[in-house]
């Protein structure tokens, strides 16, 4: 009975923001084409110095030599919360709206770039280092961003409609109310993700270091 009723206020859900879920998700998948691009345009230089600092890195992982784990999911956690917090401090305001879709494009970008460097650089090992360290954590993380980047738009533009409008029969409280609870259910999202960054993905990379 609650998976049902779950499912349908999930439906639902999707159903009233399906424009604005199309047009995030669209706008990020232009992020990583436009950044597995950038890796190809990048001078020998460049790609010479980020595959010394990529080597440098692999090097102290294979040795055990990176920072404790704990520290590691403090810093995931952290930075995450950063750009979490900063999308949801965008969709309180009228003007955040462009902010929050070049923040969800540059994403996007990042994630294109980083996969597009490894296996542009490392061939097979690349793909595979990509694979354990980068997909399982951004399957967690990519939806729960596209999420809250929808969630602030749309809350944004009740706040707009609000003051064009001047209606008072919709109460914002209530819906701060769950605007905030939503961002904490993502920090819970964020989290787990951090915790497999940190505490698992560097003992898979070991296993596909060149």
């Amino acid at each position: 009975m609650i998976g049902q009723r779950i499912k349908k206020i999930v439906f639902e859900h999707v159903k009233e923001y399906l424009s604005l879920y199309t047009f995030v998700t669209g706008l990020f998948l232009m992020g990583i084409i436009f950044g597995a691009i950038v890796v190809n345009s990048l001078s020998y230089g460049s790609k010479s110095d980020l595959l010394h600092y990529l080597q440098q890195f692999f090097g102290e992982l294979s040795r055990g030599q990176i920072a404790d784990p704990g520290l590691l999911f403090k810093e995931s956690l952290l930075n995450g919360l950063q750009y979490l917090g900063l999308i949801f401090l965008l969709g309180l305001s009228i003007i955040g709206l462009p902010i929050i879709f070049l923040l969800v494009f540059v994403k996007g970008m990042v994630l294109g770039f980083t996969v597009g460097f490894l296996v542009s650089q490392l061939g097979l090992h690349g793909f595979l280092a990509s694979m354990v360290s980068v997909f399982p954590q951004n399957l967690l993380i990519m939806p729960n961003y596209l999420f809250l980047a929808v969630i602030s738009v749309a809350f944004s533009l009740k706040i707009i409609r609000q003051l064009l409008v001047k209606k008072r029969n919709d109460p914002i409280l209530p819906q701060f109310v769950g605007y905030g609870i939503t961002f904490a259910g993502s920090v819970v999202v964020l989290a787990a993700a951090s915790s497999y960054e940190a505490y698992i993905s560097p003992a898979l990379i070991r296993l596909f270091i060149p």
